[in-house]
């Protein structure tokens, strides 16, 4: 597609977007939700991961990528990226106030109501672990239970590597759990959207000590509460990628996600940005 604009109708689309991968959890609860939905799906791959970059340069990726998806007809965008929607989404909104915004935050929320320890955790990446929006959340839901933030640099990495059955990846995962198993954590919070494709090998480590607490559900059902005509579409997906869109297609079926291959419009596109 190069850099020019998308033909795509004005206000008649959702669009999703993130770093890489990660937010193709996100966008799979909704076209659940949303069969009949017209979605695109955009990955700044040649700008990821956003979770070991400063606040700044993540708000002006995100404000640019907002502009391309309102330009490509999108009526509601969902910033499917804990990183993002930390560092960015107030600016977002600000920029387009016209827009109906989803964000993605960490599920501290749910995690703090379901837990019978009074102990959760957060698993998330640098950026999200050090943030003052997560504190916030932390403060505003949390109450007097008790909070570990675990910060888990290279996980959402190795998601968009496709390194999801590495036994060395277990072993590290083990070691980031088990001593938080091991203080009473019975909510396990997944605050990146990557972590989803890590629940296969995360789920065995925690057996039935912890529950995990993922929000892609809920954004998709913000979704069906805000979409109105953006829901009546012929259920097509497009895919757009700032490098490599063939690895995001490719993807699919390795997420365990090739169910959304039919709603593809076409092969997946590159587009500067």
């Amino acid at each position: 597609c190069g850099a020019g604009s998308l033909a795509l109708p004005r206000r008649s689309m959702i669009g999703v977007f993130d770093s890489g991968l990660g937010g193709l959890s996100v966008l799979a609860a909704i076209a659940r939700e949303l069969p009949t939905a017209d979605l695109i799906y955009f990955a700044d791959t040649a700008h990821l991961p956003y979770g070991d970059k400063e606040d700044h340069y993540i708000r002006s990726r995100v404000l640019r990528i907002g502009g391309r998806l309102v330009d490509a007809g999108c009526g509601v965008i969902v910033v499917a990226c804990n990183t993002a929607t930390v560092a960015a989404v107030a600016a977002f909104r600000e920029h387009f106030p016209d827009l109906a915004v989803v964000g993605v935050e960490p599920g501290v929320k749910p995690a703090a109501a379901l837990t019978r320890s009074g102990r959760i955790a957060v698993l998330a990446t640098e950026s999200t672990a050090r943030s003052e929006r997560l504190a916030d959340l932390i403060r505003q839901h949390a109450g007097s239970v008790q909070v570990h933030v675990a910060a888990c640099p290279g996980w959402a990495t190795r998601v968009e590597t496709l390194q999801l059955d590495d036994p060395h990846f277990a072993a590290e995962a083990r070691q980031h759990l088990t001593p938080l198993l091991d203080s009473g954590v019975d909510q396990i919070v997944l605050g990146c959207t990557h972590y989803t494709f890590l629940a296969p090998v995360l789920q065995p480590i925690i057996d039935r000590r912890a529950a995990l607490v993922d929000v892609a559900d809920a954004v998709a059902r913000q979704c069906v509460r805000l979409a109105g005509m953006e829901a009546r579409g012929g259920g097509g997906l497009t895919l757009l990628a700032t490098a490599q869109p063939e690895r995001l297609q490719a993807a699919l079926p390795a997420l365990g996600l090739g169910w959304l291959r039919h709603r593809l419009r076409s092969a997946a596109r590159l587009i500067v940005a």
